[in-house]
């Protein structure tokens, strides 16, 4: 009996191979799919896509800690909306990297300290990308988004403004604010007779309005500051880590009304810029941020003017800048209120509830401000006093370790990102360097759970710069290192002497709510009062 397979065409070379020409195959595929109704086709096409992104799941994971398989197509998208600190903590815990894939995008998550310094020093690598949305909200353009000498540059035209001389000439007009809303607090409390309110929506909006008055002065109308405040969550609301692809231009989306609102604060800032330019011009002083941005252009205009005119021996700015436009100031200074609000937000709301929970700490605070201000209470601030408050400012840098405003921040693979000698983060996959971890890192800080001033001031913590990632870490570190404790120190110290609060504990008091950052699930339930002295 013969051999079938020998028999047949397929025991011959050459007719083999004629039958793996494509139009061979093609027609075989043809013939075989011959008959099959749509349902099938449709089906086969389905189940050939979830077989592709579960395949490319597994190969991009790789050897790292995360789900052995992933949801077709969308992952874990319905636990991003609403996202969980627990589920945090155990994707931390789960290994020094991990991985998540919603959608189309795939996201590593480093918890390792050491790791998370790689990818924060790495700009070969990675970008600064906040979420997929932000640079549709933040501005395309916008300097955060920068990279290389480009970046060098125009965060050395920023510089200015967070030096001595210009945080000094900040703090009366954050006196001022301070003073204004803690009487809205003490009102608050009045109208609710005594009861406990949540005042985590009022401490976003005293550091809006903190941050507007810091940055525009009084270019900025009271009405826009109010509107911005009550508006300006919704930009973040939008920032989702992973949203719905092209919700952006679906009407009354979170991320449709986020970038409607984005647009209208860009408008605002760029006529607040244009405002300030032609004050600038009539040679007045610089009370607020873009003040000092502007005078720096000027000074740098009149350089290069004299220089062109022939001009000889002309003394060169201690920081030459270019002319920037009004759109683009806008956009820096967006950058920053976006940068500041939820993180602000986060830490007011944890350190009234904490100090209120504390008053041994509170009673220290009260007392080392009284002595600062040679027992005059109503002594305005300065920054020499602020400098001076070893425990105020130990408080705060417990308070920033703590409860750290930023848990973690989102940077994009440019490349292939060879993260640790056994694993490479795919080009066009989110990096996200954690910062949290380090912060509670109990080798380096005991018992982290602990709100522990003193570890500042006779414990060792001073020392552990490395560990220290509440501003992040390389070339797109936080501005604001400096100015962000002094703001703060300045806060609690006034409201020591001018206010009395207490906190009203609820079963969810401790539990933590997600939105961006970390803020008590309800909303901190206070009560004010202004202080009586004896």
């Amino acid at each position: 009996m013969a051999d079938p397979v020998n028999s047949s065409s397929y025991g011959q070379p050459e007719k083999l191979i004629d039958n793996l020409k494509p139009s061979s195959v093609i027609g075989l595929a043809t013939s075989c799919l011959k008959g099959w109704e749509t349902w099938q086709y449709v089906v086969t096409i389905f189940l050939g896509l979830v077989v592709y992104d579960q395949v490319m799941y597994i190969y991009r994971k790789g050897s790292i800690a995360g789900p052995s398989f992933k949801i077709p197509f969308m992952g874990p998208f319905l636990q991003a909306l609403d996202p969980k600190f627990d589920g945090y903590l155990a994707q931390w815990a789960s290994g020094p990297l991990s991985c998540v894939s919603v959608f189309h995008k795939f996201v590593v998550l480093a918890s390792d300290r050491d790791l998370a310094h790689k990818v924060f020093k790495s700009p070969q690598y990675t970008e600064p990308c906040i979420v997929p949305i932000a640079k549709d909200l933040l501005s395309h353009k916008a300097w955060v988004f920068l990279t290389g000498k480009v970046h060098v540059e125009f965060r050395r035209g920023l510089a200015p403004l967070f030096t001595s001389k210009a945080l000094s000439t900040y703090l009366p007009v954050q006196e001022k604010v301070l003073g204004e809303y803690f009487d809205r607090f003490v009102a608050i409390s009045e109208a609710n007779n005594g009861k406990p309110t949540a005042f985590m929506t009022s401490f976003r909006e005293i550091q809006c309005a903190l941050s507007l008055r810091t940055f525009f002065g009084d270019y900025i109308s009271e009405g826009a500051v109010k509107r911005i405040a009550d508006d300006f969550y919704k930009v973040t609301a939008a920032m989702e880590l992973v949203n719905v692809p092209f919700s952006m231009y679906i009407p009354f989306t979170k991320q449709w009304i986020g970038k409607k609102v984005a647009d209208e604060v860009h408008e605002e800032f760029a006529r607040a810029a244009g405002a300030c330019k032609k004050n600038m011009a009539t040679g007045a002083a610089p009370i607020c941020t873009i003040d000092h941005w502007v005078l720096n252009m000027l000074e740098s205009n009149r350089y290069r003017e004299r220089i062109a005119a022939g001009e000889e021996g002309v003394e060169k700015p201690a920081n030459l800048i270019r002319e920037f436009t009004n759109m683009e100031i806008s956009e820096t200074l967006f950058t920053f209120l976006f940068a500041s609000q939820d993180a602000s937000s986060s830490a007011t709301t944890w350190m009234f509830q904490i100090l209120a929970q504390r008053p041994d700490v509170l009673d220290k605070v009260r007392e080392e401000n009284l002595a600062a201000r040679g027992g005059d209470r109503t002594k305005p601030f300065d920054l020499e006093m602020i400098e001076s408050l070893t425990y105020t400012n130990a408080v705060v840098k417990e308070l920033l370790r703590w409860r750290p405003p930023v848990i973690f921040v989102p940077y994009l693979a440019l490349k292939d990102f060879p993260v640790t000698p056994d694993y490479t983060v795919p080009k066009g996959s989110m990096i996200i360097p954690s910062c949290y971890p380090a912060l509670h890192d109990p080798a380096v800080y005991p018992n982290p759970e602990y709100f522990d001033p003193d570890r500042w001031i006779t414990g060792d913590a001073e020392t552990k710069t490395k560990n220290w990632l509440v501003f992040g870490a390389g070339p797109h570190d936080c501005l604001a290192r400096r100015y962000v404790p002094m703001s703060f120190a300045g806060m609690i110290g006034k409201a020591s002497l001018e206010l009395d609060w207490t906190h009203h504990a609820t079963p969810r008091s401790e539990e933590i709510k997600v939105f961006a950052t970390l803020f008590p699930m309800d909303g901190a339930q206070l009560v004010f009062k202004k202080r009586k002295w004896d």
